[in-house]
């Protein structure tokens, strides 16, 4: 991982963001990945369409849209460091503490900590109105193996 003398530039984090983005993933689920001011992370979900509402009749984002998200957003984290490497999510905690409703979605991750293999994350979940409504934590594997294109995602 680089060191925090050598942060990466916006513009290796806006070409990261940029290629993951183009993953079918991603456009699949309709959601958007950034990194503001090169401080954090963002997965945003502009348009929340029917297939991502609740079960039971309910118009909230269901649960699992809602840790895909997370995972999206945690696992993203370790790029804030060094987007040449590749991460795994593995482990996430989740809370829903109001339903999570309205036409769009963000949510926002920051490192908590990092070592050389391992990185802590938080991240929120913000409804369209700007209020939190699900809180996570999460564990990130990171790899000494590069990504293909050596230095950022590759497209599939």
């Amino acid at each position: 991982m680089s060191d925090a003398d050598n942060p990466p530039t916006q513009e290796q984090l806006d070409r990261y963001a940029e290629q993951f983005n183009q993953s079918q993933t991603m456009r699949f689920f309709g959601a958007r990945l950034s990194f503001p001011q090169g401080q954090k992370v963002v997965i945003s979900l502009p348009e929340v369409r029917v297939e991502h509402r609740g079960g039971l009749g309910t118009a909230a984002v269901n649960g699992g849209i809602i840790a895909a998200l997370f995972d999206y957003a945690i696992g993203c984290t370790p790029a804030l460091k060094d987007p040449t490497r590749r991460a795994a999510t593995m482990q996430l905690s989740m809370s829903f503490e109001r339903p999570l409703l309205g036409d769009s979605v963000r949510a926002e991750a920051t490192i908590d900590s990092a070592g050389t293999s391992t990185l802590f994350a938080s991240a929120r979940m913000y409804d369209a109105q700007g209020q939190v409504c699900a809180r996570c934590q999460g564990v990130v594997k990171l790899s000494r193996m590069k990504w293909a294109s050596g230095q950022s995602p590759a497209i599939n």
